[in-house]
């Protein structure tokens, strides 16, 4: 597998740059989870990080790779709709 150097903005991982695993498109998975466990034994913190483009050129407008943002709120939860579904 390849794996792609990727910098995290906000959160405790605020600054650092880990290797992350990319697809078969190349790209980095959307959301990033880290567990950090309780130091108590307690159920383990997880805190989620968005993938965010990183910048885009100036003359063509390229985008220039990715970054991951930290979200407080956690990840966003998304059922599918299908078009025959109730709506709700």
């Amino acid at each position: 597998m390849r794996s792609e150097n990727t910098t995290f903005r906000g959160g405790p991982l605020d600054g650092r740059v880990l290797p992350v695993l990319v697809g078969s498109t190349g790209h980095p998975p959307k959301w990033y989870e880290v567990p950090v466990p309780d130091a108590d034994g307690g159920p383990a913190t997880v805190y989620a990080y968005r993938r965010v483009p990183a910048g885009y050129s100036k003359r063509l407008g390229v985008q220039r790779g990715w970054v991951y943002e930290y979200a407080p709120e956690g990840r966003e939860r998304h059922t599918l709709k299908w078009p025959w579904s109730k709506p709700s």
